[in-house]
Order: structure tokens, then sequence, then C-alpha cells
């Protein structure tokens, strides 16, 4: 972990109780964000993405849901030991959320205006004629035209990317110094997608925030993001740089991922490879490590004995016994 980041993440644990068993969503999951940075968290769907940054905001519902272990240190506090209230300043005021459908997050009898006015004064207290100025300014930054005259509309009166765009304005409107941004481009048709993650790269840039990417889409990743870390079945199970991750991936499902991904960039020399199997059920996960049964490089050590995220013992960090083979 470094000790100059924004974020510190250690040992985070979160579990849900259902009459089926406990599902293990989230197993002892570390990472840290520094200022300024863009974190792309990768991994197919329900490989624990979305649960690990709700778990931070204590978002989930507890029960089921518990966080049995860990650490979340932003900016010196930890945000998985405070009280309900003190959760509540940050949420929103520190750390924005994107979620994934903008359909479903915004209410849809509340004015796209009051919503941003009800956030911004939750958190900084101001008159109602300097919120309203903050409103407008930030729909305008997101690019929402006539900003001013459309406070009063509701959510079903725009388009999809606007709404999108709206659920952007309310995760910055009180200026975070951290955005997670979970699939924000998810149901959007490919020309709006490009605007949206243009536009979340532009915010960054101007207002200096940290950025957390949820994301199934390696290809998108590789173009926005600093470092990723790449999830299968709860757990990191490698970390790096961009560059590390593209160039020289060491886990065999980051492999895999990579090599079912299309590349404009390299001759097409052969077809897709697929990663034979499906994930495991996290109810019962089976001993050792959680890839085993889908690796056709796995050995006897990696059934019997779950490996370490820093088996590769560098700053590309990989949860692979054979990590350091060719």
């Amino acid at each position: 972990m470094n000790g100059s980041a924004l974020l510190e993440v250690s040992g985070l644990t979160t579990r849900f109780v259902t009459q089926d068993g406990t599902v293990h969503a989230v197993n002892n999951v570390s990472f840290d964000v520094r200022r300024g940075e863009c974190l792309g968290v990768v991994g197919e769907s329900g490989s624990g993405k979305s649960v690990t940054m709700l778990s931070l905001l204590k978002l989930i519902p507890m029960p089921p849901g518990e966080i049995a272990s860990g650490s979340a240190r932003y900016d010196g506090h930890d945000l998985l030991a405070m009280s309900g209230e003190a959760i509540r300043q940050v949420r929103g005021g520190k750390i924005g959320f994107i979620f994934q459908d903008p359909m479903t997050s915004l209410n849809p009898v509340l004015s796209i205006g009051k919503q941003l006015m009800e956030a911004l004064r939750w958190h900084q207290q101001i008159p109602v004629a300097e919120a309203h100025h903050k409103v407008v300014d930030t729909l305008g930054l997101v690019g929402i035209p006539d900003a001013a005259g459309r406070l009063a509309d509701y959510p079903h009166q725009f388009s999809g990317g606007q709404r999108q765009r709206i659920m952007i304005a309310m995760a910055i409107v009180c200026r975070p110094a951290l955005l997670i941004a979970d699939e924000p481009t998810t149901a959007l048709d490919v020309t709006i997608q490009a605007q949206i993650v243009e536009l979340i790269a532009d915010l960054q840039k101007t207002l200096g925030m940290a950025v957390i990417w949820i994301t199934h889409d390696l290809a998108l990743a590789g173009g926005i993001v600093d470092e990723v870390a790449v999830m299968y079945a709860g757990a990191i199970v490698e970390y790096g740089s961009v560059r590390d991750i593209f160039s020289g991936p060491r886990h065999p499902y980051t492999i895999g991922l990579l090599g079912s991904m299309s590349r404009f960039d390299k001759p097409r020399e052969r077809r897709l490879a697929s990663i034979e199997g499906s994930p495991p059920d996290l109810a019962r996960l089976p001993a050792g490590c959680a890839f085993a049964p889908r690796c056709a490089r796995r050995i006897g050590r990696c059934t019997a004995e779950a490996p370490p995220l820093d088996a590769a013992g560098d700053a590309h960090r990989t949860a692979c016994w054979r990590a350091g083979e060719a």
C-alpha cells in the first residue's frame, strides 16, 4: 500500500448470508488510489467489482450483507469504521458514485434540479441561490444544453445519454476528490459511450479527481486508466500498471481475457480464444485457487493452496503460483 494514497483498501472481505449458504462476494481485496489517478477494476459479471465499491461506502444491504473484515482509509480516516452519520457526509460529498443504470438511479417524480440541489445543500449547507448557480454550472460542465432552462424537467424528458450525464453531474456537483464510475456506459449506444468516456476523462483533468472505473471491457480500460486490478471470484488476481497488464499479463485469467479481445494494433493471426468452463459458485468456492478448475496450467499446489497476490514479488502483483515462469 502507498502511504501517500488518497484511498487505501486493505483486506476487504464482504459476505452475504442466504438460504443457500454464505456467498463470499469479496475476498481479502487490497488496492490503493492516488490523487488524480485512474484505477480500472475489470472482470466478468459477478466477479465482485461493484460489491467491492459499494462496500467501501457501506451501501450493501446489512443484513444479509456483512463486511467481515478489512479497512478502507480515505484521506486518513477508515470508512468502514465510520458511523452512519459520518459515512453519509462522505457519500456524494467527498466520494462521488455513478451508478450503473441512469434509467433507475434517478427519482422519476422529482425534477433533476431538485435532485441535484438536494445533494449539494445536504453536504455544503449553502444558500439556495448559490446552490442553484452551482447546479447550473455543473450541468453545463457535463454538456446539458440550456441547463438553467431544464432544471424543472423530469428524468423521462431526457434521452438515455442525457440522463447518464445528469448522473455524472450529481456525482460531481460537490466536487469530490474521488469518483467511482460503475460501468457508466452500460445500455448506451456506441457513440454515446464514447462521449461519456471522453467526458469523464475531461472532468478528471479539469477537477483533479481520482477515478475508479469499473468495467468488464478491457479495451475501454486500456485507453483511459493508469493502473488495473483484475478481479475473479471476488478477489484481485492481478494488479499493475496498464502497460504491464496489457504487454505482459501473468495470470492465466488475465491472459484469457486479453486473448478473447479483438486487437486492432496487431495482425489477426488466429481466432479469438475463449476461457473454458464457468466461474465458481461464490457460496461454494473451491479449495486453493478459484480459477484452478478452468486453468490449463494448474499444478497440484493450485488446487490445495490459494496463492497470495504478491506471488510474483514486485510492483506487478499476481495471484498465481506459476506467475514467475515464462
